[in-house]
């Protein structure tokens, strides 16, 4: 390729899209038929093989905040959460119903990939497995498909349409709001299922909404905040384990942001130095799509519209955070350990472990998600799910055993069914300091807070 059309590529890549404009970048000088991301590596092969490094392709990474991660990389493909459990025995496939309906396709539509597990050792199958235009293309839409020799690939939905096909990967721009949230807004099984404070409104929503994203307002971009270097992101989860940029975490406190006094009101500021800035300014959360606050899988339930299973779901909106210390640190439950049981019986799938008395420590705002899981009754080990199977058909020691033996090797486990929670960073839906809290919504006889549980007598308003 022409130096002067690689460089031309690197800048549109490179170039700012904020503040709500419309993208002013094309690729339609660069090539003349898209044939796959092979075509994106002609020019950006270096790109491709820093992101081939990143967490949003290896699914896990170092894992600095894990205080018992004993120096191991740590991500969706090693551990377990709540939801959908885990990708080991969930990665890829049309799961069909009774009706023959694609009702589940695999961890992997979620995957900045099409359709081959991540390696770590990288190779060109590796590199041209990435997916570019899940994040880089808007209007780019994709489906699972079988594979002639075999297995599934996923694949743009106009890959027999040459000319719509150019059209769309000649779209290219950095990533805004609605590219991310084709995957992270759906996380979970349904829109907001997951998350809890990253919804579909987030796209085009009002100040009311979310302060920093209104389309009318700062109208930023989930990259105006979580963009790194070389397809590294900043920022993580308290309950997410590995980290793209650990040497430069994201905090409302820094200069960049709103800094350490950021009020004019010198009890505010004092009260910044121990509190997050979460628990004033998110009132609530969920607030346009209902959330999962609790799954319970040992109750499978027929749901009628799509005819398909699904574990007892609790969903809420509107839902008042609950508020505990955090200073960067949380404890994992990791696959094949006993489990730790805490002092209220259940198990921690993701927990904070800072206390009052950790000076760095801050009260943060968290979505608490109680689950049912199952456990070894032998060894006290979690156990994932095949769940894809099991939307198809309602089965659910099928779907225990199965992922014991993909997972663990065991065949015919004997196992029970345990109480599990995780806590869950709350950072988005950000409102307005007019809709902040006000003091007697802590402090008052009815206030939000537990105080006994975050290590005081009572309201340290009363200094006892």
């Amino acid at each position: 390729m022409n130096p002067v059309l690689r460089l031309g590529a690197f800048i549109v890549l490179a170039g700012p899209s904020w503040a709500g404009e419309t993208p002013r970048y094309s690729h339609a000088e660069y090539f003349d038929d898209y044939e796959g991301t092979k075509t994106c590596l002609e020019c950006h092969e270096k790109e491709a093989k820093s992101f081939f490094h990143s967490q949003h392709y290896q699914w896990q990474g170092d894992a600095p905040g894990i205080v018992n991660a004993n120096g191991e990389k740590l991500g969706k493909m090693n551990t377990m959460n709540d939801f959908c459990t885990s990708p080991l025995a969930n990665w890829i496939g049309n799961s069909l119903n009774s009706d023959g309906q694609v009702v589940a396709q695999g961890c992997s539509k979620c995957h900045a990939g099409l359709g081959l597990k991540p390696e770590p050792v990288m190779s060109r199958e590796q590199l041209e497995n990435i997916d570019c235009l899940i994040c880089h293309a808007p209007g780019y839409r994709r489906d699972l498909y079988e594979k002639d020799g075999g297995g599934w690939e996923w694949k743009p939905i106009l890959w027999k349409n040459r000319e719509g096909m150019n059209s769309v990967a000649k779209r290219v721009s950095l990533p805004q709001r609605v590219m991310c949230l084709r995957c992270h807004a759906d996380a979970g099984g349904g829109p907001n299922y997951k998350r809890g404070d990253i919804e579909h409104a987030l796209a085009d929503c009002d100040s009311s909404f979310d302060v920093h994203m209104a389309a009318s307002g700062n109208d930023m971009q989930c990259t105006t905040c979580h963009a790194g270097a070389d397809h590294r992101v900043r920022g993580r989860g308290a309950d997410l384990s590995g980290t793209d940029y650990p040497a430069k975490p994201l905090s409302c406190s820094t200069s960049e942001c709103h800094g350490e006094t950021p009020h004019a009101i010198s009890i505010l500021d004092r009260h910044a130095e121990r509190v997050s800035c979460t628990v004033c300014h998110i009132r609530e959360f969920a607030k346009a799509d209902a959330t999962d606050m609790v799954r319970d899988w040992s109750r499978p339930i027929h749901i009628a519209e799509g005819n398909k299973f699904a574990a007892t779901i609790e969903k809420r909106t509107n839902v008042t955070p609950v508020y505990a210390w955090y200073d960067g640190r949380t404890r994992l439950q990791k696959m094949g350990e006993p489990v730790r049981v805490r002092e209220d019986g259940t198990v921690g799938i993701m927990t904070p472990v800072a206390t009052r008395e950790d000076p760095g420590a801050k009260i943060h705002a968290f979505k608490l998600h109680r689950a049912v899981l199952p456990m070894l009754e032998d060894r006290q080990w979690i156990i994932p799910l095949a769940v894809e199977e099991f939307f198809t058909d309602g089965n659910i020691d099928r779907a225990v055993r199965s992922a014991a033996k993909e997972v663990y090797g065991i065949e015919d486990p004997a196992y029970m069914w345990i109480k599990a929670v995780r806590y869950m960073g709350i950072y988005h839906e950000v409102q307005p300091a007019s809709q902040a809290l006000e003091c007697l919504d802590c402090h008052g006889p009815r206030g939000r807070m537990d105080w006994k549980a975050l290590g005081y007598r009572g309201d340290p308003r009363d200094r006892r």
